[in-house]
Protein backbone atom coordinates (compact mmCIF):
# COMPACT_ATOMS: atom_id res chain seq x y z
CA UNK A 1 0.00 0.00 0.00
CA UNK A 2 1.35 3.48 -0.61
CA UNK A 3 1.14 6.11 2.22
CA UNK A 4 -1.03 9.55 0.87
CA UNK A 5 1.59 12.66 0.46
CA UNK A 6 2.61 13.53 3.83
CA UNK A 7 5.82 15.15 2.83
CA UNK A 8 9.22 15.21 4.05
CA UNK A 9 10.89 14.39 7.05
CA UNK A 10 11.45 17.77 8.99
CA UNK A 11 13.95 16.61 11.51
CA UNK A 12 16.10 14.16 9.24
CA UNK A 13 17.46 12.75 12.55
CA UNK A 14 14.62 10.52 13.16
CA UNK A 15 15.13 6.80 11.92
CA UNK A 16 11.38 5.65 13.10
CA UNK A 17 9.06 8.68 12.61
CA UNK A 18 8.07 10.91 9.45
CA UNK A 19 7.62 14.79 10.52
CA UNK A 20 5.52 17.17 9.07
CA UNK A 21 5.13 20.36 10.87
CA UNK A 22 3.47 24.11 10.79
CA UNK A 23 2.83 26.75 13.31
CA UNK A 24 -0.54 25.06 13.76
CA UNK A 25 0.27 21.52 14.00
CA UNK A 26 2.68 18.62 13.66
CA UNK A 27 1.80 15.41 12.26
CA UNK A 28 4.12 12.41 12.44
CA UNK A 29 4.02 9.17 10.76
CA UNK A 30 5.27 5.78 12.43
CA UNK A 31 7.14 4.47 9.65
CA UNK A 32 8.96 0.82 10.54
CA UNK A 33 6.89 -1.07 8.11
CA UNK A 34 9.12 -3.76 7.80
CA UNK A 35 8.30 -4.62 11.06
CA UNK A 36 4.39 -3.70 11.15
CA UNK A 37 5.57 -0.07 12.65
CA UNK A 38 6.43 -2.16 16.08
CA UNK A 39 6.93 0.47 18.86
CA UNK A 40 10.70 -0.01 19.69
CA UNK A 41 13.08 2.07 22.41
CA UNK A 42 14.33 3.58 18.85
CA UNK A 43 10.85 5.19 18.59
CA UNK A 44 10.06 5.78 22.06
CA UNK A 45 12.99 8.12 21.89
CA UNK A 46 11.87 9.35 18.79
CA UNK A 47 8.58 10.26 20.24
CA UNK A 48 9.85 11.63 23.67
CA UNK A 49 11.55 14.40 21.15
CA UNK A 50 8.62 15.65 19.53
CA UNK A 51 6.93 15.48 23.02
CA UNK A 52 9.70 18.15 23.95
CA UNK A 53 9.25 20.05 20.70
CA UNK A 54 5.64 20.15 21.69
CA UNK A 55 6.52 21.39 25.45
CA UNK A 56 8.39 24.28 24.00
CA UNK A 57 5.81 25.04 21.53
CA UNK A 58 2.49 23.57 22.01
CA UNK A 59 0.45 22.48 18.88
CA UNK A 60 -1.97 19.97 17.82
CA UNK A 61 -0.28 16.52 17.28
CA UNK A 62 -1.83 13.83 14.58
CA UNK A 63 -0.29 10.19 14.59
CA UNK A 64 -0.74 8.27 11.62
CA UNK A 65 0.79 4.78 10.76
CA UNK A 66 2.73 3.93 7.34
CA UNK A 67 1.56 1.08 4.91
CA UNK A 68 -1.42 0.34 6.06
CA UNK A 69 -1.17 -0.04 9.79
CA UNK A 70 -1.03 2.01 12.77
CA UNK A 71 1.16 0.01 14.77
CA UNK A 72 1.35 -3.92 15.81
CA UNK A 73 2.30 -3.20 19.04
CA UNK A 74 5.98 -2.88 20.77
CA UNK A 75 8.86 -5.14 19.37
CA UNK A 76 8.26 -8.28 20.66
CA UNK A 77 11.68 -9.31 20.45
CA UNK A 78 12.77 -6.36 22.25
CA UNK A 79 9.87 -7.06 24.61
CA UNK A 80 11.20 -10.82 25.19
CA UNK A 81 14.22 -9.51 26.47
CA UNK A 82 13.38 -7.23 29.26
CA UNK A 83 12.93 -8.28 32.49
CA UNK A 84 11.67 -6.88 36.02
CA UNK A 85 13.57 -3.66 35.87
CA UNK A 86 12.53 -2.72 32.42
CA UNK A 87 9.02 -3.07 33.61
CA UNK A 88 9.77 -0.74 36.48
CA UNK A 89 11.28 2.16 34.03
CA UNK A 90 7.51 2.30 32.52
CA UNK A 91 9.70 2.46 28.98
CA UNK A 92 6.08 3.03 26.69
CA UNK A 93 3.86 3.99 29.61
CA UNK A 94 5.98 7.23 30.42
CA UNK A 95 5.58 7.74 26.66
CA UNK A 96 1.81 7.25 26.33
CA UNK A 97 1.44 9.16 29.65
CA UNK A 98 3.66 12.69 28.65
CA UNK A 99 1.43 12.26 25.08
CA UNK A 100 -2.02 12.11 27.23
CA UNK A 101 -0.69 15.10 29.01
CA UNK A 102 0.62 17.24 25.89
CA UNK A 103 -0.16 20.91 26.08
CA UNK A 104 -2.49 20.54 22.66
CA UNK A 105 -5.18 17.91 21.62
CA UNK A 106 -3.93 14.76 20.05
CA UNK A 107 -5.28 12.56 17.48
CA UNK A 108 -4.54 8.92 16.32
CA UNK A 109 -5.59 7.86 12.49
CA UNK A 110 -5.86 4.71 12.60
CA UNK A 111 -6.34 2.56 9.61
CA UNK A 112 -5.54 -1.40 10.07
CA UNK A 113 -4.46 -2.90 13.13
CA UNK A 114 -3.62 -1.14 16.44
CA UNK A 115 -2.55 -3.56 18.62
CA UNK A 116 -0.84 -4.09 21.85
CA UNK A 117 1.21 -0.67 22.95
CA UNK A 118 0.26 0.48 19.42
CA UNK A 119 -3.63 0.69 20.97
CA UNK A 120 -2.29 1.85 24.18
CA UNK A 121 -0.85 4.31 22.11
CA UNK A 122 -3.75 5.23 20.43
CA UNK A 123 -5.61 5.18 23.84
CA UNK A 124 -3.59 8.14 25.18
CA UNK A 125 -4.19 10.20 22.61
CA UNK A 126 -7.65 12.68 22.96
CA UNK A 127 -9.39 11.64 19.54
CA UNK A 128 -9.05 8.71 17.14
CA UNK A 129 -10.23 8.79 13.24
CA UNK A 130 -10.50 5.08 11.93
CA UNK A 131 -11.60 2.95 9.05
CA UNK A 132 -13.42 0.03 8.17
CA UNK A 133 -10.02 -1.80 8.45
CA UNK A 134 -9.32 -0.15 11.77
CA UNK A 135 -9.05 -3.30 14.61
CA UNK A 136 -8.01 -2.76 18.08
CA UNK A 137 -6.52 -5.37 20.41
CA UNK A 138 -4.80 -6.32 23.47
CA UNK A 139 -3.05 -9.69 22.97
CA UNK A 140 -0.71 -8.94 25.99
CA UNK A 141 -2.44 -11.74 28.18
CA UNK A 142 -1.69 -14.34 25.08
CA UNK A 143 2.08 -13.31 25.38
CA UNK A 144 2.08 -14.11 29.48
CA UNK A 145 2.26 -10.26 30.47
CA UNK A 146 -0.63 -8.03 31.39
CA UNK A 147 -1.33 -4.70 29.22
CA UNK A 148 1.32 -2.34 31.15
CA UNK A 149 1.16 1.09 28.93
CA UNK A 150 -2.13 2.20 30.38
CA UNK A 151 -4.75 -0.13 28.60
CA UNK A 152 -5.99 -1.42 32.03
CA UNK A 153 -7.59 1.90 33.03
CA UNK A 154 -7.59 4.28 29.88
CA UNK A 155 -9.48 1.54 27.73
CA UNK A 156 -12.11 1.58 30.78
CA UNK A 157 -12.32 5.17 30.81
CA UNK A 158 -12.93 4.82 27.23
CA UNK A 159 -15.25 2.48 27.05
CA UNK A 160 -16.80 1.11 29.71
CA UNK A 161 -15.46 -2.11 32.05
CA UNK A 162 -17.84 -4.84 30.52
CA UNK A 163 -16.45 -4.09 26.74
CA UNK A 164 -12.30 -3.23 28.23
CA UNK A 165 -12.97 -6.81 30.04
CA UNK A 166 -13.62 -8.33 26.76
CA UNK A 167 -10.57 -6.54 25.05
CA UNK A 168 -8.03 -7.20 28.22
CA UNK A 169 -9.32 -10.68 29.59
CA UNK A 170 -10.63 -12.49 26.36
CA UNK A 171 -8.73 -11.71 23.71
CA UNK A 172 -11.77 -9.35 21.68
CA UNK A 173 -10.84 -7.70 18.60
CA UNK A 174 -12.82 -4.50 18.13
CA UNK A 175 -13.40 -3.24 14.26
CA UNK A 176 -14.02 -0.16 12.99
CA UNK A 177 -17.66 0.02 13.65
CA UNK A 178 -17.60 -1.79 16.85
CA UNK A 179 -14.98 0.33 17.92
CA UNK A 180 -17.46 3.50 17.06
CA UNK A 181 -19.84 2.44 18.28
CA UNK A 182 -18.59 1.99 22.11
CA UNK A 183 -17.05 5.74 21.23
CA UNK A 184 -13.57 4.22 21.15
CA UNK A 185 -13.54 6.01 17.44
CA UNK A 186 -14.82 9.45 17.12
CA UNK A 187 -15.06 9.38 13.26
CA UNK A 188 -15.49 6.32 10.84
CA UNK A 189 -14.00 7.18 7.53
CA UNK A 190 -13.09 5.10 4.23
CA UNK A 191 -8.93 4.67 4.43
CA UNK A 192 -8.31 6.89 1.83
CA UNK A 193 -10.80 9.60 3.78
CA UNK A 194 -8.35 9.51 6.55
CA UNK A 195 -6.44 12.24 6.13
CA UNK A 196 -9.09 14.51 5.08
CA UNK A 197 -10.72 13.75 8.15
CA UNK A 198 -8.01 14.40 10.47
CA UNK A 199 -7.42 17.71 8.39
CA UNK A 200 -10.89 18.60 9.00
CA UNK A 201 -10.89 17.91 13.08
CA UNK A 202 -7.90 19.76 13.38
CA UNK A 203 -9.01 22.94 11.65
CA UNK A 204 -12.11 22.63 14.02
CA UNK A 205 -9.99 22.36 16.79
CA UNK A 206 -7.19 25.06 15.76
CA UNK A 207 -10.73 27.93 15.19
CA UNK A 208 -10.37 27.37 19.47
CA UNK A 209 -8.44 29.60 21.67
CA UNK A 210 -5.25 28.22 22.46
CA UNK A 211 -5.23 28.68 25.88
CA UNK A 212 -8.71 27.72 26.34
CA UNK A 213 -7.81 24.42 25.19
CA UNK A 214 -4.59 23.99 26.89
CA UNK A 215 -6.42 24.92 30.41
CA UNK A 216 -9.62 22.96 29.31
CA UNK A 217 -7.52 19.79 28.71
CA UNK A 218 -5.51 20.48 32.15
CA UNK A 219 -8.88 20.96 33.93
CA UNK A 220 -10.18 17.70 32.68
CA UNK A 221 -7.06 16.14 33.49
CA UNK A 222 -7.35 17.32 37.44
CA UNK A 223 -7.42 14.88 39.99
CA UNK A 224 -10.76 13.43 41.20
CA UNK A 225 -11.86 16.37 44.21
CA UNK A 226 -10.28 19.39 42.63
CA UNK A 227 -13.11 20.62 41.13
CA UNK A 228 -14.76 23.32 41.04
CA UNK A 229 -11.55 25.25 42.57
CA UNK A 230 -9.37 24.77 39.35
CA UNK A 231 -12.17 25.21 37.01
CA UNK A 232 -12.58 28.79 39.05
CA UNK A 233 -8.81 29.35 38.50
CA UNK A 234 -8.75 28.62 35.44
CA UNK A 235 -11.57 30.65 34.48
CA UNK A 236 -9.98 33.45 36.49
CA UNK A 237 -6.86 33.49 34.22
CA UNK A 238 -8.72 33.27 30.87
CA UNK A 239 -11.12 35.97 31.65
CA UNK A 240 -7.91 38.15 32.42
CA UNK A 241 -7.02 37.70 28.66
CA UNK A 242 -6.57 39.89 25.85
CA UNK A 243 -8.02 36.54 23.61
CA UNK A 244 -11.01 36.24 25.43
CA UNK A 245 -11.84 39.70 24.82
CA UNK A 246 -11.15 40.04 21.48
CA UNK A 247 -13.33 36.81 20.72
CA UNK A 248 -16.13 37.92 22.91
CA UNK A 249 -16.18 41.39 20.69
CA UNK A 250 -15.93 39.73 17.61
CA UNK A 251 -18.95 36.82 18.48
CA UNK A 252 -21.11 40.35 19.61
CA UNK A 253 -20.14 42.32 16.22
CA UNK A 254 -21.59 39.65 14.49
CA UNK A 255 -24.81 39.54 16.26
CA UNK A 256 -24.74 43.19 16.01
CA UNK A 257 -24.37 43.67 19.68
CA UNK A 258 -27.14 40.86 20.93
CA UNK A 259 -25.60 38.52 23.76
Amino acid sequence: MTDPPFGPATAPGFNTLIMRESDRDVSIRLNRPDVRNAIDEEMVDELHAVCDQLDEHPRILSIHGASGIFAAGADIRQLRERGRADALRGINSKLFDRIAALPMPTIAVIDGHALGGGAELAYACDFRIGSPKTRFGNPETGLGIIAGAGATWRLMELVGRPVAKEVLLAGRILDGRESLDVHLLTELVESDELEDAAERLIEKIAKQGDLALQLTKNVMHAPEGSHPVIEQIAQAVLFETDEKHERMTRFLDKKGGKS
